[in-house]
This record gives C-alpha cells, structure tokens and sequence, in this order.
C-alpha cells in the first residue's frame, strides 16, 4: 500500500465519528467515561443513564462536566447508536446483553460480566453466568495482552483495575521465559477507595477509611481468576485497602527457577513495552518518584511497571502503578474501543498527569 494511502486512511479514521451511550453514567466510573468521550475526537454522546438521577443534569453530579447539555435519562428510554458503554455493577450486563445489542453494534462492558472465558471459571469465582454463549464472543480490553483480537470486536469486557496492575507487572517475565508457571508469585495490591465506587459504604467513607492500611482481601479475590487466565499460572495474591482516592499499586515478589540478572530483566521489560504509548518503566532511577506510584499517574491511562532484583534471596520484586478508574477500567475501554473502531489508541486519552497533585 502506498504511503499517501495510508495517511488518508489513517486521516478518514481520525475524522469519522460515531454515536455512544453510557448505562449507569453516575457512578465514578461512570464520570470518567463521560469525561474522556467529552474530549474524544470520535465519539458523540448521546445519552447517559442513572435511574436514581434521572432529570439531572450530568454537571450536577460530575463537577468536572458542568456546563455539558447532557441530563440522566432512564435505562428503558435508550435510542439506538454505534457504541453502548456498561458502567453497571456485576451481573447486570449478563443479564441485558441481548437487548444492549438490540441498541448498539459494540458493547463495551466494565464489570466482570465478560472477563472470564468459561462458564465454570464463574460458578467457581463468581455466582454462575446467565449467558454463557456470550463468553466466547467477548475480547478482553487490555490491549498489552489482546491487542491483535480487539480489531472488529463487538463485545468488549473491561479488566479488573489489580488483575490488570498484577497482569502489566508480571507478564513480560513470562513472554520472556524468566517464569514458566510452575514458580511461586505473591502479589500484594494496596488500592484506593474509589475501587469501592459511589455507593461504597461505611469501609470507604473518609473517618473509616482515613490512615488505614487494612487487608479486605486476604485470600481468593475473584481477580485472580483474571490473573491466572492470562498468565497461565497460579498467584498468591493480598489486597490492601489504603488511604488514597485513586490508585492500584502492585507489589509482586517472584522466585525464578534459574538465574536472572538485570540485563535479561530490562531486556524483557523493553521488548513488551517500549512500542507501548500508555506503559512507561520505573525502575530504580534517580529522585523522589523511582518506583512506579499511582500519584505519578492519577487521571491518566498511563501505567507504570519498575522492577527490582534481589540475588540474596533469588528474588525479583515487581513493581506496578495504576490509575484504578482510567488504566484499570474507563481509560482501558476507551483504548480498546479505539482499537476495536480503527481509531487512533491514543485518541481521547493524551492527558499526562499533573506534578504535584493531592491525594490521588
């Protein structure tokens, strides 16, 4: 193909907009949504359900979007487009999946209705899957792992924010042949309260939540499954509850079968990474910010991954940062929606963080 081709193809892409929903727009994530398609080049929003705000305006719940002509509508009053976002929580998607294509070409879901592949990975995880048939026909939204498959998807399941933290962290070592799958992984994730939603409760309200480092998870967080799926091996894996707003932050301690230096570490790390424009390396470097920290991210789509080696104990410490809301669920649908579109990865999602920030 000839290079001007490409470029008025690349061009007609950029130009060409499409028509989207949000069902359940009042929730967080719901907002970032709502905000990220706001200054999306390609997407047109058309409506935004809430059934509790119903006739408000977005602005009035989403300070950020103040000003936006958008108000709440009801879920049952949806008029068809091209692209329909499910900000809903589990087990609402699997139950309205049908009629959600009766209303759009692409389904783009972000709970864990879709995530996992079979049927028996959510009797065992979860509560059962209501529509099984559909599980085969959904492509996981992390473009690191699934980019080629995304092109053309109609069925988009968004990750969980830690498995995708522990997912980014530890994949390059198993691309690379570092672990196999038979080595022992603990992964321990400290995460914000956001991760609890809108309607979190008394664990997620500020005097509960405020100077806690509180386990929640100990053992069999259901986004393990998610973990196991896509790297092909089993983890012991902890979840902390602390105190930030937004935020994922993985700590994964590995125990190769046979030696490592650092050399085949960053070679690893590069190769998988390096072409990627929402990962970016931490490891070790010089100033305040030489591991990857959620603060270094906070609204953006941007992950970060370090590592660290330790020969003494025939360890390697990874290190993974994420921005629950965008990286680890709004952000991520949107990039795999550019994708599954043919847009550019990168529309709508440029922003590159602020220095210095509050609580993230």
């Amino acid at each position: 193909m000839a290079a001007g081709t490409e470029t008025q193809e690349s061009d007609a892409a950029s130009a060409e907009t499409v028509t989207a929903s949000i069902i359940g727009g009042s929730g967080f994530t719901g907002g970032e949504l709502l905000r990220l398609l706001a200054g999306h080049p390609n997407f047109e929003v058309s409506e935004v359900t809430s059934r509790s705000k119903a006739g408000k305006s977005v602005g009035s719940v989403h300070p950020p979007l103040r000003g936006t002509d958008l108000r709440f509508t009801e879920p049952d009053d949806l008029e068809s487009v091209d692209v329909l976002f499910a900000a809903t929580p589990h087990g609402v998607s699997m139950g309205q999946v049908d009629e959600f294509f009766e209303i759009a070409d692409t389904v783009v879901d972000l709970s864990a209705d879709f995530r996992l592949e079979t049927e028996d990975q959510y009797d065992e995880w979860y509560d059962g899957h209501q529509c099984p048939e559909y599980l085969e026909k959904a492509e996981y939204a992390l473009p690191e792992i699934n980019r080629e498959n995304l092109p053309g998807a109609e069925l988009i399941a968004g990750g969980g924010c830690n498995a995708t933290a522990t997912i980014l962290g530890l994949y390059p070592l198993f691309e690379n042949g570092i672990l196999e799958g038979d080595e022992q992984i603990v992964v321990d994730v400290k995460v914000g309260s956001s991760e609890g939603g809108a309607g979190g409760g008394d664990a997620s309200s500020h005097p509960e939540r405020s100077g806690v480092v509180r386990p929640y998870a100990p053992t069999g967080h259901r986004h393990e499954a998610e973990i196991e799926q896509f790297l092909g091996t089993s983890v012991s894996f902890t979840c902390h509850a602390v105190d930030m707003i937004r935020g994922a932050s993985a700590t994964s301690h590995v125990f190769p079968s046979g030696p490592v230096s650092k050399g085949d570490l960053w070679k690893a790390y590069r190769g998988a990474y390096e072409d990627e424009p929402f990962v970016r390396m931490a490891a070790g470097g010089s100033g305040v910010y030489r591991y990857p920290e959620p603060k270094s991210v906070a609204g953006t789509n941007m992950a970060e991954v370090g590592f660290e080696l330790d020969p003494s104990n025939k360890r390697i410490v990874v290190f993974s940062a994420i921005d629950n809301m965008m990286k680890g669920s709004a952000g991520q649908a949107v990039h795999a929606a550019n994708i599954a579109l043919g847009f550019e990865e990168t529309a709508g999602l440029e922003f590159l963080g602020l220095h210095p920030v509050g609580a993230p």
